[in-house]
């Protein structure tokens, strides 16, 4: 099949790309709407994107409604974001926080998710997340008609639950198996990981 991208809608190329581009991590998203009312939200359109500086990205559309979402208004007005690896035994929650709320309904107090303090970040992390970065906002750039906001994070500090790190590693090695993080598929359908295999790079 050849499909012709300038034939198809926005919202058909959306569900062709989410389709095809699997699985996508996705980024657990903690920002402060005010007075340390928590928003937070999942997004698979994630990824690392630097190593000097430590940048992640995570794409944000706007709201059924135009408006900005709040992931994105908070990022902007605190400058400070968490973005936790979610694993699968917190499927059901992080569904439940994609829903749309009005600006300051706390998806945290609506879901009944335990924070815990994140060393002396600003902000708080989600408890059972075994992998939180702690950042900074570095920049946001609207792309497109909408637009979308590409948010870019600075990792400033990183909390990993010692239960998820091979011990037997000469460095320090996620054991992706443990992490068990939850990956993002086409419309309600998510992966979870059975299995590694190593593959040695060349020279």
């Amino acid at each position: 099949m050849h499909i012709d991208v300038s034939q198809q809608s926005p919202s058909d190329i959306y569900h062709l790309i989410t389709q095809t581009v699997v699985p996508r991590p996705i980024a657990w998203v903690l920002t402060d709407s005010g007075e340390h009312n928590y928003n937070l939200a999942p997004f698979s359109y994630f990824t690392p994107v630097s190593s000097n500086p430590p940048l992640l990205m995570v794409s944000v559309g706007k709201k059924p409604s135009g408006e900005v979402k709040d992931t994105t208004k908070n990022a902007l007005a605190t400058k400070h974001l968490v973005i936790h690896i979610a694993s699968v035994k917190s499927a059901a929650l992080v569904t439940n926080t994609a829903a749309t709320l009005e600006h300051g309904h706390s998806e945290v107090t609506e879901s009944q998710i335990e924070l815990e303090q994140f060393a002396d970040f600003p902000l708080p992390r989600v408890k059972d997340c075994a992998v939180a970065f702690g950042c900074e906002l570095y920049e946001v750039k609207e792309i497109g008609e909408t637009p979308q906001s590409l948010i870019f994070a600075e990792i400033k500090a990183i909390y990993i639950n010692p239960e998820v790190i091979d011990e037997e590693a000469s460095r320090l090695k996620i054991d992706a198996l443990a992490l068990d993080p939850l990956s993002r598929l086409g419309g309600g359908e998510y992966a979870t990981l059975d299995s590694t295999f190593t593959i040695e790079r060349p020279q």
